[in-house]
């Protein structure tokens, strides 16, 4: 593993879509890449194999909950994340800023970092920009992000202008804390809320900063979908085009395609598998609620043209039993469809990137996938 492990080529384009290989200390990821969320080192219900066999190429971690527990000390005893849960494949672990945001009545937010209280017994714990790149440094993942702060919305466009003064001051300390380590690469994160002039500044700043690639957060977190790709194809005419991109906490399939298209590269989000063990199922007809009585007795696959290990071996029927009598392994299945539909969602629009016809095949899919399946 050489310093410059980690570098980012585009293959092809179709417009602003784009294809890539992003390199990474623990392989390659063709981009563009939706990324299961394993928050506390598991992908929920999954194991390893099950997601070598998803052809998962990268999965992400959280920073604040691997804090929390297990510890980063215990995770960097163990050998790094890779080790501690099987996973041999590239990692990435988000900062904590999204989830410090989330406990607004439990944090103290000031220049220096924010102090927070544990959601789970109450101890009181201080994240600062270096201290969440000494975590990420022993949790070990191969893409790391800045400490930011998230902000809420609707804010005020005083507090996200003042909110972005303290994430800029932070991802320069955190990149000045991080400078020894050559085996992750650590990307800015892009704040600013809706608004292009503050994008833009959070852009152009932290590209001075020259970070080997760039977050995209603050969105998906109540602003209309319009707002979102409003900021998204703004942004694509600003960040570097030789950096991968990120889209932080994104969406549905056809947030995963828009945005695409606006030049995202990498997106994650808890949606297939979250809303699989619920009993929503995503397919290429749109979403499936597998509980409803009409599959109680179905017995032909989820989708019939899908190839995943669930649609090879089970049905609706089984599957809908399994979940409305709260069993395991129904969880499990379900996930398993969800994430191989959502996996071969960006596989089929990196094809189509190729191709140069990119524009065609979102049209066709974006607003399909998004509606209920009748």
């Amino acid at each position: 593993m050489g310093a410059n492990i980690f570098n980012f080529n585009i293959e092809a384009q179709s417009k602003n879509a784009r294809a890539g290989v992003l390199r990474t200390p623990h392989g390659e990821i063709k981009t563009p890449i939706f990324m299961p969320v394993g928050t506390r080192a598991s992908v929920k219900t999954l194991d390893s194999l099950d997601l070598y066999n998803l052809k998962a190429q990268i999965i992400l971690g959280n920073t604040y909950h691997l804090y929390l527990r297990p510890g980063h000390e215990l995770i960097k005893r163990a050998g790094g994340l890779h080790k501690f849960m099987g996973w041999d494949k590239p990692i990435l672990t988000d900062s904590g800023g999204f989830q410090v945001m989330s406990l607004a009545g439990l944090r103290k937010i000031t220049p220096e970092g924010v102090r927070f209280q544990s959601h789970i017994d109450g101890s009181y714990h201080m994240f600062t920009p270096e201290k969440v790149i000494e975590i990420q440094n022993a949790i070990g993942a191969d893409i790391i992000m800045s400490f930011d702060e998230c902000p809420p919305y609707p804010a005020t466009k005083k507090y996200v202008a003042d909110s972005l003064v303290t994430t800029l001051d932070w991802a320069a300390r955190g990149k000045i804390s991080h400078n020894n380590t050559k085996q992750q690469a650590l990307f800015g994160i892009v704040q600013g809320g809706i608004h292009e002039d503050l994008r833009e500044e959070s852009a152009k700043k932290l590209m001075e900063m020259d970070f080997p690639g760039y977050s995209i957060g603050g969105l998906a977190v109540g602003e209309k979908k319009e707002d979102m790709f409003k900021i998204t194809k703004f942004l694509n005419n600003i960040l570097p085009k030789d950096k991968p991109r990120y889209l932080m906490g994104v969406g549905t399939p056809g947030d995963l395609l828009k945005n695409i298209e606006n030049g995202v590269d990498m997106l994650d989000c808890v949606m297939p598998t979250r809303n699989a063990r619920k009993g929503t199922i995503f397919t290429w007809n749109g979403k499936m609620i597998i509980k409803s009585a009409r599959y109680k007795e179905d017995f032909s696959p989820i989708d019939e043209n899908c190839q995943c290990y669930t649609c090879r071996n089970f049905s609706r029927a089984y599957i809908r039993h399994l979940l409305n009598v709260n069993e395991l392994l129904g969880m499990r299945l379900a996930s398993i469809h969800s994430l191989h539909f959502y996996l071969d969602l960006v596989t089929k629009a990196r094809e189509a990137i190729v191709k140069g016809n990119y524009a065609i095949f979102k049209n066709e899919f974006a607003e399909k996938l998004d509606m209920k399946m009748e």
